[in-house]
């Protein structure tokens, strides 16, 4: 089994930054593929940034640019640095772990959850 354990939420004005961290615990492996997905109250969760065992990154357009994921290993540790923050990036913002070498882009592609941070950015 797998824990994952999300910090560093809070709230920012437009244009600042905050840098998100998901510990893992448990049976979890250096080759599993982490994200970063997040969800508005009555919308579906939806895709942030993901990060596979070789380092190759993927993200959404909509974080493009703004977003930066990454991993240590040796820590168990994913992080999500926000910069330029918008306030249409207010959410609860979950860690996933996927037990699989292959990217994947949505929830269901994920076995393992964290209960999630809000990320409230005021305008």
């Amino acid at each position: 089994q797998v824990q994952l354990v999300e910090s560093g939420g809070g709230l920012v004005q437009t244009g600042g930054s905050l840098r998100l961290s998901c510990a893992a615990s448990g049976r979890i492996f250096s080759s599993y593929v982490m994200g970063w997905f997040r969800q508005i109250i009555g919308r579906e969760r939806e895709f942030v940034a993901a990060i596979r065992w070789s380092g190759n990154t993927y993200y959404a357009d909509s974080v493009k640019g703004r977003f930066t994921i990454s991993r240590d290993n040796a820590k168990n540790t994913v992080y999500l640095q926000m910069n330029s923050l918008k306030p249409e990036d207010t959410a609860v913002y979950s860690c996933a772990a996927r037990s699989q070498t292959i990217m994947s882009w949505t929830p269901s592609g994920y076995d393992y959850w964290g209960q999630g941070t809000q990320v409230t950015v005021s305008s």
